[in-house]
């Protein structure tokens, strides 16, 4: 499935004679002229993996940023093209079909079509939403490593391989983890470090271990095709040195990598899922390396060709929007690709962030300790989300940390007491005092001095504060341009207060310019809040305007507004009391009188056995001291029976039976979760089966 919306490359700006997007003369405009001179711009979103739902982490350094830039570069009259689509193939995503008994392209296809929903709910507003294993990656893919192959950038090497005996595989990337050998991070995946950023070649991960079954690996031989990225170190330098767009502390440690020799890259794997290498038997590319080549053959798909694809693009600013987790992998792997096609041009942008934190804490999915997207968004406006994280989230890679408290007082004071509070008492008093239209202002010899002059300073803020908020969008930094809208806000509601219209004194002027100034919020916050600045339009009675004319005082006297609505609702302590005890999974509160109705023992396995015509259970017996019992338990998949025989494990035995496939279970063994796998709990020392645990 894919997404498309083809509205967005219809904005037109009203160009001058220099094909420069014209502004209005008498609003100072401190943009990057640059922007403004190019006219398109391809903005992209690091590619989810298509293998578990969105989280909050995601959306904070990648999603939401390219989002805000997209929304603000539409309205200053730019064509965009913002793409995003999943990526389908890689170690990963097999892994989790298999243990889901499912095929892969049913697996990716779910997962596409949930991050597509989720997306769509917090306003994400993607021109496409495709994927890796479409037609046109294929093709794209393979037409790129022909390129590069006939340019002499490709070679074959032998190299040992992990090879795991007991699930009768070979073992790349994913299916293998242990400890980084640049930084000693533990429980890393063979091909690269999420902790320091660096990619590994095969083998170099210490202490390796089978990600699937925990055994360590045998070694075997297999010849695999690699990419010279060492040949391209002087390009990619002068690249980087040149492009002085990019963060420099970012660019600083990409140009030591390169300093300290860039090693050869690894692109085929021996798995069944992935786009195969072109004259290869059982091989498929790495999946970095068609997921590099998916932003472009997504335009491709886009433009449903593929020169209008290039012609666009290379006409464009493009922006890569990642975390840093993947910077070595845009910086070079996917820079080098273009480099070498000259196809699609290398990026003018990398906006990198850092990691989201919740509590002080990584988020960690397999211990409750996470926030997915769907869950925060069926209890709170995607707004909420947007502002919060839009306001806390530098240009940097720096990590910040999603607290529920100061989340709370943000909304609380800044969105609902500011922004909110100023727009409901101007909207509020228009329908009230005057039915609902826009009062003719007084001339300007009829006001009192200090209100002749508050009224000329309020009107300098509304024509300057678009020119201020917007470059700061431009330059990628949009926690300061929200802070700038803020004390914008601030100031219209220090005026409304300042010249208490409910007196009767001057209030005609003061509800006009107040008017105007929600509709210069409603420009301004439609980047950041896209659903709050369309109900503003909507209680303004005005249609969408764009960037240009947010200084301008456009709403005339006698214009009917709309019904005036609450626009923020202030989040209560009981919210985010429940919020903060939910997570790491923690349940309901219990009595210990309810937990000691459990009779929980040691026991010892005596015998295990498949079940026929099931790939999860297992028909075990189980000595509990007094008796043997009968357990079927869905541990197929991580313990084959022989491993069972003589474990000591942690039983339920006072658990009412249930069947399962006809066979009755008649207690329980308990196990924790491990990075989706399953591990039984079992006593430190020996102790005789029957044991009670308390």
């Amino acid at each position: 499935m894919v997404f498309l919306n083809r509205e967005t490359l219809k904005y037109n700006a009203r160009p001058n004679e220099l094909g420069v997007v014209a502004f209005d003369a008498k609003i100072p405009r401190r943009v990057n002229s640059s922007l403004v001179e190019a006219g398109n711009a391809v903005i992209t979103s690091a590619l989810p993996y298509a293998n578990g739902e969105i989280h909050l982490g995601h959306i904070t350094s990648t999603y939401l940023p390219a989002d805000v830039l997209a929304r603000y570069l539409r309205s200053t009259g730019h064509k965009v093209l913002f793409l995003c689509g999943s990526d389908d193939y890689g170690t990963p995503i097999l892994i989790k079909a298999e243990k889901e008994n499912k095929s892969p392209e049913d697996y990716v296809k779910f997962w596409n079509e949930k991050d597509q929903k989720d997306f769509r709910k917090l306003g994400i507003s993607f021109d496409i939403f495709y994927k890796t294993s479409s037609a046109e990656n294929i093709k794209l893919a393979q037409h790129f490593f022909d390129v590069l192959d006939k340019k002499g950038f490709i070679f074959k090497k032998t190299i040992s391989q992990p090879y795991c005996d007991y699930d009768k595989k070979f073992l790349p990337d994913r299916y293998v983890k242990g400890d980084c050998p640049h930084c000693n991070a533990t429980e890393q995946y063979s091909d690269g470090c999420e902790k320091c950023g660096r990619v590994f070649e095969p083998g170099e991960i210490k202490n390796e271990h089978c990600a699937l079954c925990g055994r360590k690996p045998a070694q075997k031989k297999s010849e695999h095709c690699f990419l010279k990225l060492s040949a391209f170190s002087e390009e990619l330098r002068k690249w980087l040195v040149a492009n002085n767009n990019l963060q420099s502390d970012v660019k600083n440690y990409v140009l030591q990598w390169i300093n300290e020799g860039l090693k050869d890259w690894d692109i085929t794997r021996d798995i069944p899922w992935g786009v195969p290498v072109p004259g290869e038997k059982d091989k498929v590319f790495y999946g970095w390396f068609d997921n590099a080549i998916g932003y472009a053959s997504t335009a491709i798909k886009y433009f449903g060709s593929e020169k209008k694809a290039r012609d666009f693009w290379n006409s464009a600013k493009i922006y890569h929007y990642i975390g840093k987790d993947i910077v070595y992998h845009h910086y070079l792997f996917m820079t080098a690709i273009r480099l070498a096609t000259k196809e699609f041009k290398e990026p003018d942008y990398i906006p990198t962030r850092g990691y989201l934190m919740l509590q002080n804490k990584k988020f960690s999915k397999s211990r409750g300790w996470y926030i997915s997207l769907e869950d925060f968004l069926a209890e709170f406006p995607a707004d909420y989300l947007r502002y919060y994280l839009s306001s806390i989230t530098t240009y940097s890679q720096q990590d910040i940390n999603f607290n529920w408290k100061e989340f709370q007082a943000k909304i609380n004071n800044e969105l609902v007491a500011n922004v909110g509070n100023f727009v409901n008492r101007t909207l509020t008093f228009i329908n009230s005092h005057f039915g609902g239209k826009i009062p003719e202002p007084e001339k300007e010899s009829a006001l009192e001095k200090d209100s002749a002059k508050r009224k000329k300073e309020i009107l300098e803020r509304i024509e300057k504060i678009p020119g201020i908020a917007g470059q700061e969008i431009e330059s990628n930094h949009f926690d300061r341009a929200l802070k700038k809208i803020l004390e914008f806000s601030s100031a219209c509601n220090n005026y409304f207060q300042n010249e208490e219209p409910w007196k009767n004194k001057n209030n005609k002027t003061c509800l006009y310019v107040c008017a105007n100034a929600c509709r210069t919020l409603s420009i301004l916050l439609e980047p950041f809040l896209p659903f709050a600045s369309k109900k503003i339009l909507d209680m303004l009675n005005v249609k969408a305007p764009g960037w240009k004319s947010a200084g301008e005082l456009k709403i005339e006297p006698g214009h009917k507004t709309g019904k005036a609505e609450i626009l923020f609702n202030k989040i209560e302590d009981d919210a985010v009391k429940k919020r903060i005890e939910k997570l790491g999974g923690i349940k309901e509160m219990v009595d210990i009188e309810d937990f000691k109705k459990l009779d929980i023992r040691v026991g010892k396995v005596i015998s295990a056995e498949s079940v026929p015509k099931s790939e999860k259970l297992l028909k075990l017996k189980i000595d509990i001291g007094n008796e043997t019992r009968q357990c079927i338990a869905g541990m197929a998949k991580f313990y084959k029976p022989e491993e069972l025989a003589g474990k000591s494990v942690v039983v339920v035995v006072n658990l009412k039976p249930v069947k399962f496939m006809g066979l009755e279970s008649q207690c329980m063994m308990l196990a924790a979760e491990k990075d989706g796998s399953v591990v039984l709990l079992k006593p430190d020392k020996d102790v005789s089966q029957g044991a009670l645990i308390k």
